[in-house]
């Protein structure tokens, strides 16, 4: 066995040993004699093994050529197209392919768009050869060779209409109905060559899981005419990577159209027992507190908003900071949301806090909430560490509290009291203070807006005050109880 033919027998590449020795001929002439044959036979192996990539995820635009095998998804239309100082017309022929590691589209030109019409079928597996390059939806494939491949089994999913869980890196032409989450403004940017472009952002779920959609440019004032709860179905969008996330994306060849379905979207949550900082989770309960939304100025001169409120599940409570347009979502005391993808960080005095930013999405719950969405837990516990903890309280409970009837005759809705309505929260209760009684109330800040609301682990107190308190600061109020609220004649 010759040197060369040794190379050639460690090579995995679908290739002959003639074409091989051909190849190898052409590197020693092209060299001009810089290299023996055995130098530019490992040349050619290098070069194609660099072309093998073990999945569809791997190929990147930057490639001289790709081998990969791969499952026909969806097979499109010729469409045909002038070429510049040509008679004729070309024509290409567009197939989705896609291995459990993803999707890109292969481009089938000219006299090969015909064969790939009469002859592929979705379902089939082919061995692909091409040039990736990028593309209007990502990387796509210009096919040099293709071969049916019936040994080879992938295991992908061939549909009209996908689920969330079914996206993959590369996926175009994809329609899905979902239950719109959250909503975006929308915003301008400059682009390279001095255009302005529009993109703005939905959050859809369905019973599989959620998905962030971005809308481009004449698309992205779509953005608008929806709100939470609507259910769409978005068409022709393509699936791109974010920051190791997927994201469903529409440009002006796609659309997001409201429709009649019914679509269940069953976020599951972290326990807040269970947090910890740096985390980023989903997570779910009944808001205790609210404070109003603030302004302020950024480095950048910029006007930012924040609105901080506190939520709770059977397992603890914490602290939301809402940012930006979060922040202007309709949400009071005695609401159940689901927030997801916040960040948790370290807050005032090493308690824990959830930032909610522009990659969060915020729903509110039950009625008119989420397409009937509801919350579970995403340890798969009792039902006690999720919603429904709070979810069928009596007069005290969450919904009495959201409603206005019964609980805190301060209105704040307060969750602790909701979860031992029985104990705290009886009408009754000889421990009450009574109106015209001069007291002294110890407790944390948990809301700090107009009344301030202390908690002090067990009772809840609401006190008519000027002092400028923060939320999660521990302070004492002393003065005297009218209508249920304290008058605060100090705070220290």
């Amino acid at each position: 066995m010759s040197e060369i033919e040794g190379i050639y027998e460690d090579l995995e590449a679908d290739v002959s040993l003639e074409e091989f020795q051909e190849a190898v001929e052409a590197k020693v002439e092209q060299m001009g004699g810089l290299a023996d044959e055995e130098t530019a036979a490992m040349l050619i192996a290098h070069e194609l093994g660099e072309s093998e990539v073990t999945g569809v995820a791997d190929i990147e635009p930057g490639m001289e050529e790709a081998k990969f095998t791969a499952k026909v998804v969806k097979i499109g239309d010729i469409r045909t197209f002038e070429r510049d100082g040509e008679d004729e017309d070309g024509r290409v022929v567009n197939v989705e392919v896609a291995d459990e590691t993803g999707s890109v589209r292969a481009a089938f030109w000219d006299e090969h768009a015909q064969a790939a019409v009469d002859e592929l079928e979705e379902g089939q597996v082919l061995k692909i050869k091409g040039r990736p390059k990028e593309g209007f939806s990502g990387v796509e494939v210009s096919v040099d060779d293709v071969e049916p491949d019936d040994d080879t089994e992938i295991d992908v999913q061939i549909s009209d209409t996908y689920t969330v869980e079914a996206l993959s890196l590369g996926l175009s032409d994809v329609n899905l109905v979902g239950v719109v989450l959250d909503t975006d403004a929308v915003r301008t940017f400059d682009r390279d060559d001095g255009s302005e472009g529009k993109v703005a952002n939905l959050t859809l779920g369905d019973s599989t899981g959620r998905v962030r959609v971005t809308l481009w440019d004449e698309r992205a004032d779509l953005a608008e005419e929806f709100a939470p709860g609507d259910t769409v179905e978005v068409v022709d969008g393509y699936v791109r990577d974010r920051d190791g996330s997927l994201e469903l994306h529409v440009g002006n060849r796609g659309a997001v159209e409201e429709v009649e379905a019914d679509v269940e979207y069953v976020p599951e949550s972290t326990p807040i027992e269970s947090l910890e900082i740096g985390d980023t989770v989903d997570i779910a309960g009944v808001v205790r507190s609210a404070d109003p939304k603030r302004t302020f100025d950024r480095d950048d001169g910029s006007e930012g908003q924040v609105r901080n409120i506190r939520v709770q599940d059977a397992t603890g409570d914490i602290r939301v900071a809402m940012w930006s347009e979060k922040a202007d979502v309709d949400i009071g005391p005695g609401d159940e949301v689901a927030l997801a993808d916040v960040e948790i960080k370290d807050g005032w005095q090493d308690d824990l806090e959830a930032s909610a930013g522009w990659r969060s999405t915020v729903t509110v719950l039950g009625e008119g909430g989420g397409g009937g969405a509801s919350a579970d837990s995403s340890d798969g516990g009792s039902e006690s560490a999720g919603l429904s903890a709070f979810a069928d309280g009596d007069a005290g409970g969450a919904n009495a509290a959201k409603d206005g009837e019964g609980g805190d005759t301060d209105g704040t809705g307060d969750a602790a009291d909701t979860a031992n309505a029985d104990d705290t929260n009886d009408a009754n209760d000889p421990n009450d203070p009574e109106d015209g009684e001069q007291i002294e109330f110890t407790g944390v800040v948990v809301q700090a807006g107009d009344p301030v609301v202390l908690d002090d682990g067990e009772t809840t107190m609401s006190v008519e005050t000027s002092a400028d308190v923060g939320l999660g600061e521990e302070v004492t109020a002393r003065g005297q109880v009218s209508d249920g609220r304290l008058e605060a004649d100090e705070v220290f």
